[in-house]
């Protein structure tokens, strides 16, 4: 199970990869980056992305009871977890942020940086799941 250094170096191989971070979301700071920041300091990039997350899992609007009422079965109801992850689109780029279950509160998302014109982002949504499954955190 890999810690959060080669979890990130293990992102960083992914086709377009510019960037990775694994941020905690009710601090806004980076517990670990790899590769480049959008912006040029991986902290602010960090705290930035913070606010995205932070404002997904607790908006009412993408909790699981909403898709229950519409009597879909709601993933995030086995895990805790309201929301998977979200996806940015710029211009030149997209972010992936992927949510982390963790023993203790939860608060920790997994943010890849990829080149619009290399990544892969199917790819990079199935690789996230996966290195956030196996995540281990010390």
């Amino acid at each position: 199970m890999p810690g959060i250094d080669e979890c990130l170096l293990e992102a960083m191989a992914l086709p377009g990869a510019r960037g990775a971070a694994l941020v905690d979301w009710s601090s806004g700071l980076a517990l670990g980056t790899a590769g480049d920041s959008p912006v040029g300091d991986h902290e602010t990039t960090a705290a930035e992305t913070a606010e995205l997350a932070r404002a997904a899992a607790e908006y009412e609007s993408f909790a699981p009871a909403a898709d229950a009422a519409l009597g879909e079965a709601a993933p995030g109801d086995a895990t805790g977890q309201p929301v998977e992850d979200l996806i940015v689109t710029t211009r030149t780029g997209y972010h992936v942020l992927r949510f982390v279950e963790t023993s203790f509160d939860s608060s920790v998302f997994l943010h890849l940086w990829l080149d619009r014109t290399d990544g892969n982002l199917a790819l990079a949504r199935l690789r996230l799941r996966s290195l956030a499954e196996g995540l281990v955190l010390r």
